[in-house]
Parts: C-alpha cells; sequence; structure tokens
C-alpha cells in the first residue's frame, strides 16, 4: 500500500509543481490569441467552458485504455506502479501539455501538419499517413471490444449478433462525426468522462478502506508466466502506453485545441487530463493485483478468461462496487471505447481535411471522407482482433516518440529547455526500437541481448542525426 500512495501522491503534486515549471518552459500567455476564436467555424473550432474541455479531453485520450493497458500491465507486478507514474509526469504529462500549447499556437492544426511545421516537408508526408493508419487502427479496435461484449451480453437474441452490433456503433460514428463538436460530444461525453473518474474513485475508496492488499515494491521482478517472452524492458512500456504516455493523446488533442478560451487553461487540459489518466491507471493497476492475489494472481485470472481485460472490469466493479459498479464498469468497457472510437475516427476525418484542404463546413464533405473510413474500419473489424491490437501498440508508441522529438526541437528552436523533451525521446526512441527486435511477432528474433543492442544503434542514430540537424540550424541562423 505505502508504494500505492507514494505513487498517487507524486502525481497529484506533479500537476502543481513540474506542470507549473512547464508553462514556464512554454513561456503561457493568457493574452495570446487562440484557433477556438480566430477560427470559429461552428464545427470544430467552437470556444466551450475549461471543465467541459477537461472532461472531453480526458475521454478522449482514456476510454479503456488506462483501464485495459493498466490490467495486461499489472501482470508485470509492482514494478507496473513506477512506469505509470514517473512515465505518467515526466513523459505523458510532458507530452501531451507542450504538444497541446504548440497545437494552440498553430491554429490547432492536426499533428501531422503541426510537426512537418517543425520537422520538415519529409516528416509531414510520413506522419499524414502513420497518423491515419494509427486511428483507422485506433477505431477498429474500439469499436470491435464493444460489439463483442454487447454481442455476449445479447447472445440469446438471434438478431443482436456482433455484425449487428458493429452496424449499430458505424452509425452512431455517422451521425458523431456530421454534428458539431459542441452538440453530441460536448453534450454527452463530459458524462461519460465523468463517470470513468467515479469508477476510478470508488475502486480508490476500496483500496484505502476495504481489505484489498495491494504489493509493495520490494523488487523489481517480472510477474509474467513467460518472463523470457515478455521481458520488462520494452513490453512493459509498450503494455501500458495510455496512463504513461500515448501518442494518440497527440491525435485527440487537436480536438480541444480548437475549443480552449485561452492558453492558460493548457495546463489543466492537457497536463491534468494526463495526470487524471495516469491515477486512473495505477488505480486500475493496484485493484487488479490485489483482487486476484489469493485467485493464483492476476497472470492466471486472466489465462482462464482468455486474457480478456474486459471480464476483469467486469468482475471487480461488480464485486467491490455492486450495481452501481456494474453500471460503470459496462460504461466502462462499452460507451467508453465507443466515445475513442468517434473522436478517433473523427480526428482521422480532419487530418484528411487538412491534407486536402476540404472545408468541413459542408456535411457533404465530411462524408465524403468519412464513408471510406468508415468501410476501411469495418472490414479490419473481421480481422483477427489479436493482430490489430498489437500493431497498434507499437505504432501508438512510435507516434509517441515522434511527437516527443518534435517537442525537442520546438524548445531548441525557442532556446528553452529542451533537456525535458530530449531525455524521453531518447528513451522512448530504445523502447520502440528494441520492441522491433525482441517481440517475435514482428522479426522473430527473441534474444534480448541482440534487441538490446541493434535498438541501442538504432536510437544512437536517430539522435546523432537529430542533434546534426540542430546543430546545423544553429550555425545557419549565426
Amino acid at each position: 500500500m505505502i508504494t500505492f500512495l507514494i505513487c498517487l501522491v507524486l502525481l497529484v503534486v506533479a500537476y502543481f509543481t513540474y506542470g507549473k515549471y512547464l508553462e514556464k518552459v512554454c513561456q503561457i500567455d493568457e493574452k495570446a490569441n487562440v484557433p477556438s476564436k480566430l477560427l470559429f467555424d461552428g464545427v470544430d473550432y467552437v470556444p466551450m467552458p475549461k471543465w467541459r474541455v477537461f472532461l472531453i479531453q480526458l475521454l478522449n485520450i482514456a476510454g479503456i485504455g488506462p483501464i485495459f493497458g493498466a490490467i495486461l500491465g499489472a501482470c508485470f507486478g509492482p514494478v507496473a506502479f513506477l512506469w505509470i507514474t514517473f512515465g505518467g509526469i515526466l513523459m505523458g504529462a510532458m507530452h501531451d501539455y507542450i504538444s497541446g500549447v504548440m497545437l494552440v499556437r498553430n491554429n490547432g492544426l492536426s499533428i501531422p501538419e503541426m510537426v512537418g511545421n517543425y520537422m520538415g516537408n519529409g516528416m509531414r508526408q510520413f506522419m499524414r499517413v502513420f497518423s491515419v493508419i494509427l486511428l483507422v487502427l485506433v477505431g477498429v479496435v474500439f469499436l470491435c471490444s464493444p460489439a463483442q461484449i454487447l454481442s455476449e451480453i445479447t447472445e440469446d437474441s438471434a438478431w443482436m449478433t456482433y455484425g449487428t452490433w458493429l452496424g449499430v456503433i458505424i452509425c452512431y460514428y455517422f451521425i458523431a462525426t456530421l454534428l458539431p463538436v459542441d452538440k453530441l460530444i460536448g453534450q454527452l461525453y463530459p458524462l461519460f468522462g465523468a463517470a470513468l473518474i467515479f469508477m476510478a474513485l470508488g475502486l480508490l475508496g476500496v483500496i484505502l478502506f476495504g481489505d484489498l492488499n495491494v504489493p509493495e515494491l520490494t523488487t523489481i521482478q517480472n510477474m509474467q508466466a513467460n518472463p523470457s517472452k515478455l521481458p520488462i524492458v520494452p513490453c512493459l512500456f509498450i503494455t501500458i502506453a495510455c496512463g504513461a504516455i500515448s501518442g494518440f493523446h497527440a491525435t485527440q488533442s487537436p480536438l480541444m485545441a480548437r475549443c480552449v478560451n485561452n492558453e492558460k487553461e493548457c495546463r489543466p487540459v492537457f497536463f491534468g487530463a494526463m495526470i487524471s489518466e495516469s491515477i486512473i491507471a495505477l488505480i486500475w493497476a493496484a485493484v487488479s493485483m490485489a483482487f486476484f492475489a489469493d485467485k493464483g494472481g492476476l497472470t492466471a485470472a486472466l489465462a482462464e478468461h482468455g486474457n480478456s481485460a474486459a471480464w476483469v472490469v467486469d468482475t471487480i466493479s461488480k464485486s467491490t462496487l455492486g450495481i452501481i459498479g456494474g453500471i460503470l464498469a459496462i460504461l466502462g468497457v462499452v460507451a467508453a471505447p465507443i466515445t475513442s472510437g468517434d473522436t478517433a475516427f473523427r480526428s482521422a476525418r480532419l487530418i484528411i481535411a487538412d491534407i486536402f484542404k476540404i472545408n468541413q463546413r459542408k456535411k457533404l464533405n465530411r462524408l465524403y471522407i468519412s464513408v471510406p473510413l468508415f468501410a476501411i474500419g469495418l472490414i479490419l473489424a473481421f480481422v483477427d482482433f489479436g493482430i490489430v491490437w498489437r500493431y497498434f501498440s507499437w505504432t501508438n508508441q512510435a507516434l509517441a516518440t515522434v511527437v516527443l522529438w518534435c517537442i525537442v526541437i520546438y524548445l531548441h528552436s525557442k532556446n528553452r529547455n529542451y533537456w525535458v523533451a530530449l531525455l524521453p525521446a531518447i528513451f522512448m526512441t530504445f523502447i520502440c526500437c528494441s520492441f522491433v527486435f525482441v517481440h517475435d511477432q514482428f522479426l522473430g528474433m527473441g534474444v534480448c541481448t541482440l534487441a538490446y543492442i541493434y535498438g541501442g544503434l538504432a536510437t544512437l542514430a536517430i539522435t546523432l542525426y537529430v542533434w546534426y540537424r540542430l546543430r546545423k540550424k544553429r550555425i545557419n541562423k549565426l
């Protein structure tokens, strides 16, 4: 319990300390113009109250990410607490906050366009393709999981099958993408965001005042059933993305960067939402380890139920929170992923609209882009879910790494403290590169030592290249 409480306090304190420091690094100007006022269009550029923007941002970046990822990451043991805490503060919150500020200062552009402004046209073209691929994968992941759960709930019905629920959810996506952001999303999503917070607070009460025994971090030991196949480095850092650091967040931030009222709101909206997500992940990791401690352990319980994190959510919520927990569990594993999938497809639409300069005021223009995206998503929904999730996870962290390097370049160009982003960028580059070599689903090497060597060499090459470009720009300025 002590380890958990220390990590919880560190996350809360970081908002008031490290968040304040990053405001100084970014030189926040409360009086500066913001996109919601400069480019108001009544569809995507719409000023909204800070509390509403925060809750929408939290739901957009969270969904089931900090729940499912934390549950699967908890299988590594209490070491997961460290990654959620320090990753969430030094990497995730910094990544979300500074990239959020950059987006506000770049008229709320989609992330590929903003990255292209600082890293060049070649990276812009790469990020356009890469981001759309990630967003479609996210949309598919958050389309399949609720459809599967709903089909299991209605298994006695001959009509409400997996395919039927896919159709229902896709129809909802159509409606949501056609409406202005302050209508369905602005009105309904804050309620789901609040439900996500209430569920976490309820479980926090169970941890603090119940009879669960949260394990302490006494040693860095891998608790996986097969540690050699899933080494902590790099697998833990890929498994727990949302809750620590996630590239998906950078694709969602433009939605709310177009709705904030001033730059001062960036800390509660972007830094605050990420810290909140880390707290949610920390709570779920702790309760998952403690709840199954007397039942053979979390790993064994998951193995008996097809590694279904949704089953863990349902079991823990109903057992600890009763009827209310059951309702919140449904919201968590059904409504939350649907809303995240919706905003993923919406972000993909905005990226494509930015690429081809397609005005989004007209509903027909939105349909031209949305229909092909939904068609691709529907096709991928019938591909093996494990394959989709695997490539989504790695692509997610790879995108976060690119954004971290973009932040380094931005801060360097403004003569600010770029070390706050440089060290996380180097670390995440190593994680993503080594995972390519260590994971047997990619190149089939499965030899950690070689994977670390190759990952380290790749990281060194990328770091030296970026450093060379930065030095070259500085010399040219002189």
